[in-house]
């Protein structure tokens, strides 16, 4: 298949991605004190800020701080002495991380960095802030979502902020090694998917904050892989709103989309049952509805096990288009333009 940027392997390659991350971090030397502190905030776009998102769903039911997500160039306003603030750019280079890192260096905060070098690393270096390094070699930086999800929790482990990280990690290797095995066949779930999706749209929901963060991987992953439109959203609030919007123009919307179902076992009962109901209602108004269920021990384990069979997915789609799935030269144009005079 026409891969030149080695994606496939990547993906496939997750589990090690996983263990050498934490391996890594564990080494990392001039952590803050985590003495006084109220809150925790991780910074990051895209690929690189995917890793705040599993960060707060798999630590958020059992830190003893929260954990929240920032994704813009402004730093918020409650970030101070009192918040440790994680900045992710897998190129070290991501201008919105680097403004908000900016703005948390100016209130004070405490701060850890994540980059494979480029201008965070600068930055660190400057203020005196811990570097956890990224592995460069990965291709892309969606490709490292185990890169800059897993230091994360073992920092907060490491300072005292997190109990258990370290059994989550080898759990969620251990389910990472045991899906690739099934998802190397020729025929598998994943290829399978790919072909029943075909060419229509995928619309990803998930239940909680585990599947609600899966589902935007696997949107991310659809437009950046085969390059194809995809939507995601979360239950149970779609079930306040957008499923109102199958009311109307089956006729359209059974020739345009699919719906994928992203569960996993920590949702709550209530979820579970609108889950069902979200099924009944749409599966005479879309082209199919498919359901994934994420295995594993642990929220991390049961989250990168869906990680990973949404790669897979996605990747499939790529070989029977004919679709490289590395490069994003949309992407790399906006960078550029942005980065000329305003």
């Amino acid at each position: 298949m026409l891969d030149s940027l080695g994606m496939f392997d990547a993906a496939l390659g997750l589990p090690e991605q996983v263990r050498d991350a934490a391996a890594a971090a564990a080494t990392v030397e001039g952590l803050p004190s985590a003495e006084g502190l109220t809150s925790v905030l991780v910074m990051g776009m895209g690929g690189s800020g995917i890793g705040g998102d599993v960060t707060a769903a798999v630590a958020g039911p059992t830190s003893c701080l929260p954990v929240m997500v920032s994704k813009h160039y402004e730093c918020p306003g409650f970030v101070g002495p009192d918040t440790l603030v994680v900045a992710i750019s897998f190129s070290g280079n991501t201008e919105e991380t680097l403004s908000a890192l900016g703005g948390a260096v100016e209130a004070g905060a405490r701060e850890v960095v994540m980059a494979s070098g480029g201008k965070l690393a600068a930055l660190a270096a400057d203020v005196g802030a811990p570097l956890v390094p990224v592995d460069a070699s990965i291709p892309m930086p969606r490709a490292g979502i185990g890169a800059v999800s897993v230091p994360t929790l073992v920092v907060l482990e490491r300072m005292g902020l997190l109990d258990g990280a370290s059994a989550w990690i080898d759990a969620a290797v251990v389910q990472l090694q045991r899906r690739r095995d099934e998802l190397s066949t020729a025929d598998n779930p994943a290829r399978t998917l790919a072909r029943h999706l075909g060419r229509t749209l995928p619309i990803v929901y998930g239940g909680g904050a585990v599947g609600e963060t899966a589902a935007w991987r696997w949107k991310g992953q659809f437009n950046e892989n085969p390059k194809i439109a995809s939507f995601a959203n979360r239950i149970p609030e779609l079930t306040h709103n957008e499923i109102c919007g199958w009311g109307q123009h089956g006729d359209v919307t059974r020739q345009v989309f699919s719906l994928v179902l992203l569960r996993h076992a920590f949702e709550d009962p209530q979820v579970s049952r609108r889950f069902a109901l979200v099924e009944e209602i749409s599966e005479e108004v879309l082209a199919g509805v498919h359901t994934v269920q994420a295995e594993g021990e642990g929220r991390l384990a049961q989250l990168m096990d869906l990680v990973l069979f949404g790669d897979m997915v996605t990747l499939y789609q790529c070989e029977a288009e004919g679709i490289d799935p590395g490069p994003v030269p949309i992407l790399d144009d906006i960078k550029r333009t942005l980065a000329g005079p305003a």
